[in-house]
């Protein structure tokens, strides 16, 4: 099952590309998200694998299943597949996240992860800004 959410940003797609693909700037739109190692640098490179914190927790294994360059990458942390994608519209972006995760963690998801998901894209989209 998968969970989808998007915010649109008035900002150029170079501009969110670059604080979403690149993991030392992730903090700059996501406190929770900490000591990303081994995923790429500056940006995600597809198979690379590494840890990834979220909040104080312990690390978790993460590897970047798929980029294409300025336009999507996917992830895998635990039991769910992330999928990060811009999209150019008009003259901002439409930023997006799907989540897949097994089908019994979905209403979970839904109702925990992806309210604050949209924070956060929010967030994205105003770091974006010129």
């Amino acid at each position: 099952m998968s969970v989808r959410i998007s915010v649109d940003a008035d900002a150029p797609p170079a501009r969110v590309w670059e604080l979403y693909a690149q993991p030392e700037r992730w903090r700059e739109w996501a406190p929770h998200v900490r000591s990303p190692r081994g995923l790429g640098d500056p940006e995600v490179v597809a198979g690379a694998r590494g840890t990834i914190r979220l909040g104080g927790a312990l690390p978790l294994p993460a590897t970047i299943t798929e980029v294409e360059s300025g336009r999507s990458w996917a992830w895998r942390v635990g039991p769910a597949t992330l999928r990060h994608t811009v999209e150019p519209m008009g003259g901002g972006t439409r930023i997006g996240l799907e989540i897949e995760v097994p089908r019994a963690l979905e209403p979970g998801v839904r109702l925990t992860y992806a309210p604050i998901t949209r924070l956060l894209l929010a967030n994205l989209a105003r770091a974006a800004k010129p």
